[in-house]
């Protein structure tokens, strides 16, 4: 280490500066990825939703269709 204070206190504030930076990019990303988390997550709940109404439909569908099997059997 030198004698005057100078050159080590503005490497080190490169560095601080560098890190700052860093931490920035850092968190960007994080607000990045939390956002496409929670937009397949919000897609995940609609699939389910939509999964759920295909089956209601399919069954009401399939009640229908035995009914009018049971009216030509009889």
């Amino acid at each position: 280490m030198s004698d005057t204070p100078g050159p080590d206190l503005s490497l080190i504030g490169h560095q601080l500066k560098q890190l700052l930076t860093d931490v920035g990019g850092l968190r960007d990303d994080i607000t990045v990825l939390t956002a496409i988390t929670m937009r397949l997550d919000g897609t995940q709940t609609a699939l389910l939703t939509e999964v759920r109404a295909i089956h209601s439909q399919h069954s009401r569908l399939a009640n229908r269709v035995r009914a009018l099997e049971t009216q030509s059997d009889a």
